[in-house]
């Protein structure tokens, strides 16, 4: 262990990202990326950037970007608040509203970053586990001082209605709902946007990075009231106050605006999820109802399947931890990218089989 470093950070156990190959080649398929482009009005925006401005700061309140969201959001302005990706945002919430709180509940199976910035950030979490066919038990959310749920939820897929996010901030009045909604574009449930006009205490989180394809370009922003905008400009100001640099915030701007091209790319993803989630379902494989651009299929030796995977230059993802080491999480590619993941996983099967004859 290194001397230098504190004893927080010693301590500290990382989040581990998916495998980043160098070399081409490979189908990615392990970070949830956007196998489409990002709107072509996005490049035409930054073709006629005045890049002299570069020499200037930028906006450290995105106003321009703030805006156009909330114009597509049908929100106030205030209501908006830009950081250099969702994670950014999440951490920024995470010490505006629970640092040095307890009971702060959020699902055992979720993302891998909600328990890392709980140590990071001196947060008291507690986990409530998810029902044995991986969806959350709204009654396990009550009288807390905080809950964070990703919805449609990671690496399972699956999602709650807007009803159902309702009753858990009704039962949680005195501390912040955090409702990380990354993947809400590929989901057929309705966001919890639309219930901010009610409940003073929900924070919404969205990111660039899956439907607007722009997970290279790190933007993510929360929706919220006022007050919770002010807590996040407060803990943002005391660590940097100018998050966002100004090519992301023009281009963030008008591929957020080009929402016709987003809900084209997204039906597209969809149809190939679900055209997807049949053929593997047709070849045997228990495959959980996706309301994201990923699917979580279930194999009796998952690992074995992510090695032969891997072995034929597809990454995927896959945990070797209790509750969900049988099964791996596959991002969404292109039809071609998808087929071919679905002969490997059949002559994986097939071979399996063979071996118990």
């Amino acid at each position: 262990m290194n001397d230098f470093l504190s004893e927080k950070a010693k301590k500290l156990t990382p989040y581990v990202g998916g495998l980043q190959p160098r070399e081409d080649g490979w189908i990615k398929l392990n970070t949830n990326e956007n196998m489409y482009p990002p709107s072509p009005k996005m490049t035409e925006a930054l073709n006629v950037a005045d890049f002299s401005r570069l020499r200037l700061y930028p906006d450290g309140d995105s106003a321009i970007l703030a805006s156009a969201i909330a114009d597509v959001l049908g929100v106030k302005k205030e209501n908006i608040f830009c950081g250099n990706s969702s994670d950014e945002v999440l951490a920024l919430a995470y010490q505006a509203f629970y640092t040095g709180k307890s009971n702060v509940i959020s699902p055992d199976v979720s993302y891998g970053f909600y328990p890392v910035w709980g140590e990071m950030y001196d947060v008291g979490l507690s986990f409530a586990p998810v029902r044995d066919d991986f969806s959350i038990d709204t009654d396990d959310y009550k009288n807390s001082n905080g809950v964070i749920i990703a919805n449609p939820n990671a690496p399972t897929s699956l999602a709650l209605g807007l009803s159902c996010i309702e009753k858990i901030v009704a039962n949680n009045p005195n501390g912040v709902i955090l409702i990380d909604e990354a993947y809400i574009d590929f989901a057929q449930v309705e966001s919890a946007v639309s219930l901010l006009d009610k409940y003073e205490n929900l924070l919404v989180v969205r990111t660039f990075s899956k439907s607007h394809s722009m997970a290279g370009l790190r933007v993510g922003f929360a929706v919220g009231s006022p007050a919770l905008i002010d807590g996040l400009r407060r803990v943002r100001d005391a660590f940097n106050t100018y998050p966002l640099d100004m090519l992301a915030q023009i281009a963030a701007t008008a591929a957020f605006s080009d929402v016709a091209y987003t809900k084209d790319v997204t039906a597209k993803i969809i149809k190939t999820r679900e055209k997807t989630i049949a053929a593997l379902r047709e070849a045997g494989v228990n495959v959980l109802d996706s309301q994201a651009n990923f699917i979580f299929m279930e194999c009796a030796d998952a690992e074995a399947l992510y090695k032969f995977l891997y072995e034929n230059k597809i990454l995927v993802r896959y945990w070797k931890i209790p509750r969900i080491k049988n099964f791996l999480r596959v991002s969404i590619g292109t039809d071609e990218n998808m087929e071919v993941v679905v002969q490997c996983v059949n002559r994986f099967w097939s071979a399996e089989q063979t071996k118990h004859l």
